[in-house]
């Protein structure tokens, strides 16, 4: 990867609303002066009032984490989802370019939408979620990206795990039981993926949660396809999936049954579901150490270097092993 300049770094961790403001002026929007912070801690996103005109959201991108080759990627496949009709916040076009670089920032201007997370309780919900997911992959699984990764076991796992052992983010007196137990889940996960054989990789969300989805009235909007990348299908169902397996069950029946109403679902990834779920616990620790740097993760995580969240973290990782080695949910088709 190219090293991203100096200033790019510094422009981005000193970002000010006067930035903000004359950024999208620069791209001929009519600011009037109000803007919001919304939740995002990988880039920075804000909602901006423009006069006579419902707001747009502007989403600062962090330097060094794509190449603008990889971000229009992304671009243009919310731009495929949008025109299948699937109800995606995709960028705006100005000028015929969805990413602008504007001094030392790039940025992408976004349509704003309000509305509320999903309840995962609600069942009817969750199949509509399950159809929309599975036109998602219907346009996915029909080209593939160049730029992008996939979610695999050597970047979100070993990667994660040699991160955080070299750079000494885990307290000296728990490295041996991390240690011991992280070569324990990757043990595990492999055995997931040999269990759910030959998995093929689509062109999906990846990091589709329900702070990803927005819902207003009986209309949902699929926000945020920053991670996109190449996975199994199963990675962006399993994180609307909570409690106990008794809970999940009935959950993931919902899903399934919308999403066969438009794609075929291979019943052999609901071995990944757990190796996923560890696999995610491994990348996010290891996501937030790398950002460590950035004074807004220090206020965000302030937890994240205390002695206790990594002893409860091995435990996680313990409980993952055992879920891993007991047999997936099972899902049983109408």
């Amino acid at each position: 990867m190219t090293r991203t300049p100096e200033h790019e770094n510094s422009a981005f961790a000193a970002l000010q609303p006067e930035n903000i403001l004359e950024v999208l002026e620069t791209l001929s929007f009519r600011c009037d002066g109000r803007f919001l912070a919304l939740n995002s801690y990988e880039n920075r996103v804000y909602q901006v009032g423009i006069e006579e005109q419902r707001p747009v959201v502007a989403k600062f991108y962090r330097p060094g984490r794509w190449s603008d080759a990889a971000i229009i990627e992304e671009h243009e496949f919310n731009h495929e989802l949008a025109a299948a009709e699937i109800p995606v916040v995709a960028p705006l076009k100005i000028d015929g370019a969805t990413l602008h670089r504007t001094g030392p920032y790039r940025v992408a201007v976004y349509p704003c939408h309000g509305g509320r997370a999903p309840d995962l309780d609600n069942l009817d919900l969750l199949e509509q979620l399950g159809r929309l997911v599975a036109r998602i992959h219907l346009v996915g699984e029909t080209r593939t990206f160049a730029e992008r990764p996939t979610v695999e076991i050597e970047s979100y796992g070993s990667a994660s795990c040699e991160f955080l052992l070299d750079n000494d983010f885990i307290p000296l007196e728990l490295c041996p039981a991390y240690e011991s137990i992280a070569e324990l889940v990757l043990d595990q996960v492999e055995a997931c993926y040999s269990r759910a054989g030959a998995v093929p990789h689509i062109r999906i969300h990846a990091d589709f949660h329900p702070g990803n989805v927005l819902v207003q009235e009986q209309r949902l909007h699929i926000v945020d396809l920053d991670d996109t990348r190449h996975g199994p299908a199963v990675q962006d169902l399993w994180m609307f999936l909570s409690g106990d397996k008794d809970e999940q069950s009935p959950q993931l029946s919902a899903l399934l049954s919308g999403y066969t109403e438009f794609r075929t679902f291979n019943s052999r990834e609901l071995n990944l579901i757990e190796a996923l779920r560890s696999l995610r616990i491994m990348h996010y620790a290891a996501w937030v150490a790398r950002r460590w740097d950035d004074p807004a993760f220090k206020i965000a995580f302030p937890w994240f270097d205390s002695h206790r969240y990594w002893e409860e973290h091995v435990l996680a990782l313990r409980e993952q092993v055992a879920l891993m080695q007991e047999p997936p949910i099972e899902w049983h088709p109408v």
